[in-house]
């Protein structure tokens, strides 16, 4: 049985900010679970007995090459995907840098990365970016 497929499953995000109030995105590549070709904040499942705390830093690490300080959950996303049959939880984190330099960790994966200003971003945002964003503005 496959999370988000065939139950509900949990992934955790961060919404990495730097001086300048720019967050940094990947896109999505094909071996993605779910919206290729999409920019999404960096991420990943939840796996049994792991925190999100825990997963979000590893996800960011193994995705990123970048350690975090985590601060408060900006919000928690309903990422439903009926055309891809996928439903996810999604809380995400408003996080920091503080080790490495971002580059792409997993190239099987993600097709490009970037920072982006809250004014200025691209169209192809993934469904569960779209709503993380909508609530971090408010």
């Amino acid at each position: 049985m496959k999370p988000g497929k065939d139950f509900i499953g949990v992934g955790v995000g961060a919404l990495i900010l730097n001086d300048k109030n720019e967050f940094l995105m990947l896109l999505r590549g094909k071996n993605c679970k779910n919206e290729h070709g999409k920019w999404m904040v960096p991420g990943g499942a939840v796996d049994f007995n792991d925190t999100l705390e825990d997963t979000i830093k590893r996800e960011v690490k193994e995705e990123l090459g970048v350690e975090i300080e985590l601060g408060e959950i900006i919000a928690v996303a309903n990422h439903i995907l009926p055309q891809e049959k996928q439903h996810w939880v999604s809380p995400t984190f408003k996080a920091k840098i503080i080790s490495g330099e971002p580059k792409i960790m997993e190239p099987q994966k993600h097709d490009d990365i970037g920072w982006f200003s809250f004014d200025s971003l691209p169209e192809n945002l993934s469904k569960a970016t779209q709503l993380v964003l909508g609530d971090y503005l408010k």
